[in-house]
């Protein structure tokens, strides 16, 4: 593990997983969801360490270890500033990895932050993978429009419920070691959940700056309750081709729920994702 030091001093932290005895062939970022941790995608990152990729998550301002003060606060301007440390964080692993291609991969909050930072920065990387990710204005509008209680929206329709996050994954096991994390489980503080539904209504609508070559993964599952079935998923690939982006997979898992990635069929669903960014290169 090693860390950097963000522009308002918050220090943050980032896993890696290297190549054993051989020279990577390229880079992937992670940038995981909300209320998690970077450790959580240990196993994704082996498979690709075993691959020959240099695998990088770093723990997110107000999680992990770059939790500063209590669980999801972000900080002043914090929405802003986690998607400068991506950025940042990109840099960085450019400068350990010169002439490397670098993915960049994003679940949920992360795949949120990835959105923000293609619009301005899409010309970093290489490749980009957007993993349970949504429209984002139209979940705020279907949030708002069930009462704004997000475990309640979110278990809606798995009636009756078994715990909290039954919405998470299908695979019981992986609920429960979720809910035995303690770095797991809460929500980014209201003013930046504020600011990421603003950054939403204003410019994740609109991804016309993002550079049309740069090629797309997109893999949700179609009981995602961020995705209204997949109709928000749908909108949000549909808004990269309406940009011009002319190289968009577009994955959708039947019976899977938020996280893709934990569900029962993950080792098809992590092969896959693993056959697409190594396509070209191994």
């Amino acid at each position: 593990m090693f860390t950097f030091t963000s522009s308002d001093g918050i220090t943050i932290h980032v896993r890696s997983w290297l190549p054993a005895a051989v020279e990577p062939v390229g880079v992937v970022q992670i940038a995981h969801g909300m209320g998690e941790h970077s450790d959580r995608y240990s196993h994704l990152a082996t498979t690709l360490a075993a691959l020959g990729y240099a695998v990088y998550a770093g723990d997110h301002r107000g999680h992990g270890y770059s939790m500063f003060s209590e669980p999801g606060k972000l900080g002043d301007d914090g929405w802003n500033l986690l998607v400068a440390d991506l950025v940042t964080l990109t840099e960085l692993l450019r400068e350990r990895h010169p002439g490397l291609p670098v993915t960049l991969f994003g679940h949920s909050l992360g795949s949120f932050a990835v959105q923000h930072y293609i619009l301005d920065h899409s010309t970093l990387v290489d490749e980009v993978v957007l993993c349970g990710s949504t429209a984002v204005d139209g979940l705020f509008d279907n949030i708002a429009a069930a009462g704004g209680d997000l475990t309640a929206f979110f278990n809606a329709r798995f009636q009756p419920t078994r715990t909290d996050a039954d919405w998470i994954s299908s695979d019981e096991a992986q609920v429960d070691a979720y809910l035995a994390d303690p770095w797991c489980g809460f929500a980014i503080d209201d003013t930046n959940m504020a600011q990421l539904a603003a950054t939403a209504y204003q410019r994740l609508n609109d991804p016309s700056t993002v550079r049309t070559d740069l090629p797309m993964y997109v893999m949700v599952g179609d009981q995602d309750p961020l995705n209204d079935g997949t109709r928000l998923s749908d909108q949000l690939v549909q808004r990269y081709r309406d940009a011009g982006l002319t190289d968009i997979t577009y994955r959708i898992y039947p019976g899977a729920r938020h996280e893709v990635l934990n569900e029962v069929n993950r080792d098809e669903v992590e092969a896959e994702l693993a056959d697409w960014v190594t396509r070209v290169r191994v």
